[in-house]
């Protein structure tokens, strides 16, 4: 794994800009790893061995990703909307797991670790380098039982709703009053009053002679919108 410092670097350029919560969450990362034998975890070899699990949605969750190389698209990468400042790391291999989480004592003692440093938000980013692990962090070994669905790889479940015939992928249907259903059907949604649109040639797609042009033939799709 790389130092923290250039990780510190790159995660910050990834994630738009340098801050407390990069810090933590570079050093959660490279901790967490290490308590689970993954030390290049975005090597070829291990990444298909990790998934991290982040309790928050913040500039954290962002530099834990970034260090491990965890994706939401290659569901290695789990968001539990928690709200809290922590992340577990499992290693699929051998199945250990930690659970590290940001003390809120370290916000506190951010002053006694960079006395000389004017301003909270600067403080703070130089303490939480600076911190030993152990006033950082608390780190708990956990056990985390990973329902097959859930793993990394192709989709082994889909599932059809009964309503509106879409598919649904990886057992998230609702069985409700004896059908299978979307969310959206069973009302476990994010959003309301949706209606359906159309726009001019909505329902365009490429003819016969646009799908067998030659190979490096550019094709330009003026009339989609």
């Amino acid at each position: 794994m790389q130092d923290f410092q250039t990780l510190l670097k790159s995660s910050a350029a990834a994630h738009g800009h340098l801050c407390p919560g990069q810090a933590v969450g570079v050093r959660m990362a490279m901790l967490g790893c290490r308590l689970i034998g993954l030390e290049e975890p975005t090597s070829r070899d291990q990444i298909k061995k990790l998934i991290v699990y982040v309790e928050m949605d913040r500039c954290t969750a962002d530099a834990v990703a970034h260090v491990t190389g965890v994706k939401l698209g290659r569901r290695s990468l789990k968001f539990m909307d928690y709200g809290i400042m922590a992340a577990t790391f499992v290693n699929l291999e051998t199945g250990r797991a930690f659970r590290v989480v940001s003390t809120e004592e370290a916000r506190d003692l951010a002053a006694a670790y960079a006395p000389e440093i004017e301003g909270k938000y600067a403080r703070q980013l130089e303490a939480y380098q600076r911190m030993p692990d152990s006033v950082l962090f608390r780190v708990q070994e956990v056990d985390v039982h990973i329902n097959d669905e859930d793993m990394p790889g192709p989709t082994r479940y889909k599932a059809a709703c009964s309503c509106c015939g879409q598919v649904v992928r990886d057992r998230r249907e609702v069985i409700k009053d004896g059908l299978t259903l979307c969310k959206p059907c069973a009302d476990l949604v994010y959003f309301d009053n949706a209606k359906e649109i159309t726009w001019p040639n909505m329902n365009w797609k490429p003819d016969e002679s646009l799908t067998q042009r030659p190979e490096g033939a550019k094709v330009l799709y003026d009339n989609c919108f």
